[in-house]
């Protein structure tokens, strides 16, 4: 039983996954808005928010941390220097999930994800 095992594995292997989750966070950072599938940006949203609260900082030490998580250190500059700085007073919720239906191929749910 699956009792307070809140992770979902997206059909991958623990080193996938974190794959998955920073590509898909340096997209979110870039463009601002992807479209996936419902379940990946779901686990996408505490994600990206720990690192925008992280970002909030502004330290040598947050950065190194987001450079860790992120890999690019272009995508950390950007991550601190411009979204980060818009919610500064915000205490979180910084995502918005927008549900689009489904998926022509398959019929897996898609959705929107993007900063507020």
């Amino acid at each position: 039983m699956r009792h307070h095992n809140s992770v979902r594995k997206l059909s991958r292997e623990t080193g996938q996954r974190k794959a998955l989750l920073r590509s898909l966070a340096e997209s979110l950072v870039i463009h601002g808005k992807i479209k996936t599938t419902e379940a990946k940006a779901k686990e996408l949203r505490p994600f990206i928010e720990k690192l925008v609260t992280k970002g909030k900082d502004g330290t040598l030490a947050s950065r190194r941390i987001l450079i860790s998580r992120l890999g690019s250190p272009e995508v950390v500059k950007k991550m601190v220097d411009e979204i980060a700085k818009k919610y500064t007073e915000r205490k979180g919720g910084y995502t918005r999930i927008l549900k689009l239906g489904t998926r022509g191929g398959d019929a897996s749910p898609m959705a929107l994800i993007e900063f507020v």
